[in-house]
């Protein structure tokens, strides 16, 4: 593959990125194919050394989502990094989808539990409209102690979405670094 392809086809993978971006990019490898011509290697031996655009693509998205994330941790950037971190290889698909789906049900668990108690007042209300005749004060204490339990669960949620997303975060972290080539011991 000469420089072209290689330019062009790496061009094709990054088309997510921003064009300011992507020329970025595109202009880092055209030095190191300039710099590879000073020292005698052809452009097929230079494409050869980088390897595939398309890992390379691949690679670089998974570098931009995490660090987007890292700025700002929206759900859609979430997503988009899990996604681009799984596109690195079907070994990620099982290491990384399968454990992100477990600790997005449990959130999401814990967050709809939590919600169902705050509005439980709501169902004895209804209760109340649908069968006058069967109101106990039984019923409202109780659905205004899960309703405190509730707003206990809800809180506790909040730190504890917190806390999964940075962990998340840092372990699609390890995930690319991995994939990347192993770990440097810093």
């Amino acid at each position: 593959m000469n420089k072209e392809q290689f330019l062009k086809k790496l061009s094709t993978s990054l088309r997510r990125l921003s064009e300011d971006e992507r020329e970025d990019i595109l202009q880092d490898f055209q030095e190191h194919f300039d710099i590879g011509k000073e020292e005698g290697e052809t452009e097929e031996e230079i494409s050869k050394s980088l390897g595939s655009p398309t890992q390379i693509a691949k690679e670089l998205l998974a570098s931009y989502y995490l660090e987007k994330v890292e700025d700002t941790s929206t759900t859609g950037n979430v997503l988009r990094a899990v996604w681009a971190v799984i596109g690195l290889g079907f070994f990620n698909l099982v290491i990384v989808l399968g454990p992100f789906i477990a600790v997005v049900a449990v959130v999401l668990a814990g967050w709809v539990s939590g919600l169902a108690f705050i509005v439980s007042p709501l169902l004895v209300l209804v209760n109340l409209a649908i069968y006058p005749g069967t109101f106990e004060l039984f019923d409202l204490f109780f659905s205004i102690t899960l309703t405190g339990l509730g707003l206990i669960i809800a809180i506790g949620m909040l730190f504890v979405t917190r806390f999964i997303t940075t962990g998340l975060v840092r372990y699609l972290n390890y995930n690319v670094r991995l994939v990347k080539g192993g770990l440097n011991h810093e």
